[in-house]
This record gives structure tokens, C-alpha cells and sequence, in this order.
């Protein structure tokens, strides 16, 4: 079940179109969501549904759609390395292998201690920063040498 404040969370993003128009706010309740959740169950997304009043598929859809959702557990730190082919000539392919070494594990895996969760994803718009990750679908960090990821690490491991 939804916490009464991510259900609010909910409600404002609700508001903000026309009462037949609910389902244009399912990617943001699919956000507040999995921030609260840390995943998108099946559960959670016939939640969503129930409460937008929407079709439990479409919600579905929306969630399978789109990378930044997580449709089974993930790490607390879930990082997402650009390797499109802008990041990847420009030090992406060297970055991701440097979190693998780091961490041990390889794309789409999650450390056993369940606090990292590494991923490739496909263009995040800042190509002029290559390399570039994000963390936790929230924050963008650019331009990311051997130094900046150790630091990364160091600071996402306590």
C-alpha cells in the first residue's frame, strides 16, 4: 500500500489536468511510486492504476516502456552508465568498466550487500559532458574520470 503522502504527491500531479484526462499523470505517480517503493511491483502498479482510474495494462505499458522505472528490486544506489556511442568514444565504455571493477558485479546486477545496481542506458542529453551517469534516475554527473567515479562510490558506499 501507498503511504498517505505519496498518495498526495499523487493528487498534485492529478491536478494539474482536466478530471478525464487522469492517466496523462501516470509517469509521474509511477515516479513518486517506485521512489517510495524503491521497485514497481505488480502490486504497486495495480495501485496506481486503481487510484488513477485507469487499466491495470496501461499502466503496465507506461511502466515497461520507459528505462527509468524498475520493475523488479534494484541496489539503493542504482547507477546508470551512458554507453550510447557519444559517451562510449568519449570514456563512457572506460567509466562503466571502472564501476565493474569497483563493484564486481557487471550490467544489470546488483552488489550482494544490495546497495549498488549498475545499468547501461541509452542517451541522457548531455553528450558535451561526456561521460555521464545517473544515480538514482535523479542526479546527472558529467565529465566522469577514474577520480570522480571513486569519489562517487566512496560517497554512495556510507
Amino acid at each position: 500500500m501507498l503511504s498517505e503522502q505519496c498518495l498526495q504527491k499523487i493528487d498534485r500531479e492529478l491536478a494539474k489536468y482536466p478530471a478525464d484526462q487522469r492517466q496523462s499523470a501516470v509517469m509521474a505517480a509511477l515516479a513518486h511510486a517506485q521512489v517510495e517503493k524503491g521497485w514497481l511491483s505488480p502490486e504497486t502498479m495495480q495501485e496506481v492504476a486503481d487510484y488513477i482510474g485507469m487499466p491495470a495494462i496501461a499502466v503496465q505499458e507506461v511502466a515497461t516502456f520507459y528505462n527509468m522505472y524498475n520493475l523488479k528490486p534494484v541496489g539503493k544506489n542504482k547507477i546508470t552508465v551512458c554507453t550510447n556511442l557519444p559517451c562510449a568514444l568519449s570514456g563512457g565504455e572506460r567509466a562503466g568498466q571502472r564501476i565493474k571493477d569497483a563493484l564486481g558485479i557487471d550490467y544489470r546486477g546488483t552488489t550482494e550487500d544490495g546497495k549498488f545496481t549498475l545499468l547501461e542506458g541509452e542517451c541522457m542529453g548531455a553528450c558535451g559532458d561526456a561521460p555521464v551517469m545517473l544515480v538514482n534516475n535523479h542526479r546527472m554527473c558529467s565529465f566522469m574520470s577514474d577520480e570522480k567515479i571513486d569519489a562517487l562510490l566512496e560517497e554512495l558506499n556510507k
